[in-house]
């Protein structure tokens, strides 16, 4: 399956665009899931496992994406896109991960243009489904999901979690 990428976005308030996170974004990449997992009730910040798991991602695309929105400036928004097979749809699905606008860009679009963007990339690559993960006691954020046409699936998720 060909995974390669990018489109440009559409400027809302500045030039933007979403295109792959490269190695040399990982310290901005760290920073803005640092920023998400202090807002989750279950998961703690810990630079040094944000960093670890993000550059597993960028080393190795066969795994995933990391897409940012870009402006000229500065990241100011990403999502994780993880690859893996699905018995239940016999094809390829996606997981998508930390979903993340910067606070300051929040309510722009941003968000939405990235979700979108992700629809469109596994339409073109032919993956079956995608699935995510939204904190429960967040109505904020399952109303963004609902809105870009998500659903809630009859499945709970479920963990057993090895700490290092």
């Amino acid at each position: 399956m060909d995974f390669s990428n990018t489109a440009p976005i559409t400027p809302l308030n500045q030039r933007a665009r979403i295109e792959p996170a490269t190695i040399d974004d990982l310290p901005r990449l760290v920073d803005l899931t640092m920023a998400l997992f202090e807002l989750e009730e279950d998961f703690k910040p810990d630079r040094k496992k944000q960093e670890r798991g993000l550059r597993s991602i960028l080393e190795q695309p066969s795994r995933g994406r990391i897409f940012v929105v870009r402006t000229d400036y500065e990241i100011i928004g990403m999502v994780n896109v993880l690859f893996t097979i699905s018995t239940a749809m016999g094809g390829f699905v996606i997981l998508l991960e930390d979903v993340i606008i910067h606070p300051d860009f929040r309510r722009q679009g941003y968000g939405s243009q990235l979700v979108d963007y992700v629809v469109n990339f596994a339409k073109r690559k032919d993956f079956k489904r995608i699935t995510l993960l939204t904190d429960k006691i967040s109505a904020e954020s399952q109303h963004f999901f609902e809105k870009m046409h998500f659903h809630h699936s009859h499945m709970i998720p479920m963990r057993l979690t090895f700490e290092d």
